[in-house]
């Protein structure tokens, strides 16, 4: 089988080809003959009722310095595509939203991965929040005294912007910490929705655990550690990739997710898990697919298109 796939994504001139998962994607889609289009979210449109963008065609080589060749721009109706792979990464603001808007006019007679409309209602931080039995202790807010109330319940927290991205801003925060004074008045000017308390899981120091389920289904895994002087396990941050399997709370976790994933068209998700509990649901554009492979783990892009084949079919 032959799609005309459309890929809506970052500059691609810009991404780090070792570690990026629509990369990733790209290669497998070139590798089964699938005819691939790519475009920037400025480039997409609604005229009336039809939504279309200028697009190019791509061509993708897994060379660093040289990785694509892109074609002539060219006008097309969005509905022409078999599939759509919404790849931006965050942040997760009003263009983002809106690009959801357009592309959920399409879907689902093109495919849209993820369901825009899904993406837009399951924001990481708060989507998580509907499984609170799998999590650590979590408040969402920026209530002065709800933070206070919850610091003097869980003693060390960690603090971090509810649509921050790439493990920007993010501070543990002591029992009777000098700086939270500062700290809150920092996030008070600078962010103004709430942000996420949560009780600080000391076992981060050996890992913060991607696990990737494609269509609500385990796929692969890599466990990625901080930096010796650093919190944060995000591999744009320092932190270092290991293989892993999973524990048998991990798979449990999964199970519970798998259904209501599938139920909202999430073909393509990250979980995040430190210590056995869930922190974050990653919908918007998960990451992992290589450090895994690279890990000799799971090809977790060929079975993302041997899921998008199956349902086109």
């Amino acid at each position: 089988m032959t799609l005309k796939v459309a890929v809506q994504m970052d500059p691609i001139a810009r991404i780090n080809i070792r570690g990026d998962s629509t990369f990733a994607l790209l290669l497998e889609a070139q590798k089964r003959g699938h005819t691939v289009s790519y475009f920037t979210p400025d480039k997409l449109s609604l005229r009336g009722s039809d939504v279309v963008a200028s697009v190019q065609s791509l061509a993708v080589r897994d060379q660093e310095g040289d990785h694509f060749t892109l074609g002539e721009p060219a006008r097309v109706d969005m509905r022409g595509f078999d599939a759509v792979l919404l790849r931006q990464d965050p942040p997760f603001d009003l263009a983002y939203i809106t690009s959801t808007h357009l592309l959920e006019r399409i879907h689902p007679h093109t495919l849209v991965v993820n369901d825009p409309a899904s993406v837009r209602n399951a924001p990481e931080k708060l989507f998580v929040m509907d499984f609170p039995e799998l999590m650590p202790p979590t408040l969402i807010s920026r209530n002065l005294d709800e933070i206070n109330a919850f610091r003097a319940e869980h003693g060390a927290v960690v603090m971090k912007p509810l649509h921050g991205h790439g493990g920007a801003a993010v501070f543990r925060v002591l029992p009777q910490d000098i700086n939270f004074g500062s700290l809150y008045d920092m996030f008070a000017v600078t962010f103004r929705e709430p942000w996420v308390i949560q009780r600080f899981l000391p076992e981060v120091k050996h890992g913060d655990k991607r696990i990737i389920l494609v269509d609500g289904e385990f796929a692969g895994a890599v466990n990625r550690v901080p930096a010796a002087d650093d919190l944060r396990s995000n591999m744009v941050r320092g932190g270092a990739a290991a293989a892993t399997d999973l524990s048998e709370k991990e798979r449990a976790i999964c199970a519970a997710l798998g259904p209501k994933l599938r139920e909202r068209g999430l073909l393509f998700v990250g979980i995040d898990v430190i210590d056995g509990y869930l922190t974050e649901i990653n919908v918007t554009s998960p990451t992992g697919i290589r450090a895994i492979a690279r890990l000799g783990g799971p090809d977790v892009a060929a079975r993302i298109w041997d899921v998008i084949e199956a349902k086109r079919a």
